[in-house]
């Protein structure tokens, strides 16, 4: 089911033009799309995050703020659920947070190689039916985009409910050359600092469910 369009979306979306980067083209497209600049953008050569599947924001917006000397570009594409993201960090004049709208499978087509040093899956859907396994963002052709975006020495940060999920990733990124580390079956019991809970992960935990979490390392 398509979800309904949220009113004055339109609106909304002009008024947090400053933050918004626009959409990622899903077509290819004659003579190619322009690669985004990361330093004209944010006016530093600053570190890049990136964070796939930001939802609402909390994430993105909380840890923007703890880190203002690291440059942060958020990706969803549901934009009903982004506008609201956008507008946290609008009103909160987070100086070093930009979004992406559209799917995650054409991030290399605007994003420059080698220019992200850390990316984000938090709760990522894990697409349960095995005839759905490409859709996961840990299945060999979004990680074989991660390679190419991330610079050497680079870095992906997963959280997950799902257990399933989680024993696919962890088979994933070995079978595709990534290094693990910091692996929990259990984060809110670990000794791991520095943890931001997400709105997924709140839910989660109010049902007493366990989160897991792992480093990849290319």
């Amino acid at each position: 089911m398509r979800m309904r369009k949220k009113k004055h979306l339109d609106e909304r979306l002009n008024a947090v033009s400053s933050v918004n980067l626009g959409w990622i083209p899903d077509a290819v497209h004659e003579g190619g799309v322009e690669l985004l600049n990361i330093s004209d953008i944010f006016g530093n050569d600053h570190p890049l995050h990136l964070e796939i599947g930001c939802g609402k924001g909390k994430f993105a917006n909380t840890i923007a703020k703890q880190m203002p000397d690291v440059n942060f570009i958020a990706v969803e594409q549901t934009v009903n659920v982004l506008v609201s993201a956008m507008e946290q960090t609008k009103e909160s004049e987070i100086n070093n947070l930009r979004y992406l709208m559209g799917k995650a499978e054409y991030l290399a087509k605007v994003l420059p190689p080698k220019s992200v040093q850390k990316i984000y899956l938090n709760f990522s859907c894990p697409f349960p039916k095995n005839s759905y396994a490409k859709h996961r963002l840990t299945h060999e052709r979004f990680l074989d985009i991660y390679k190419i975006l991330l610079a050497d020495g680079g870095v992906i940060e997963q959280k997950t409910d799902n257990s399933k999920f989680f024993e696919f990733s962890l088979n994933s990124f070995c079978d595709n050359g990534f290094r693990l580390h910091n692996i929990t079956f259990d984060l809110h019991n670990s000794d791991f600092k520095g943890n931001i809970i997400t709105e997924y992960e709140q839910r989660f935990l109010s049902q007493g469910l366990p989160i897991y979490r792992l480093e990849a390392y290319i």
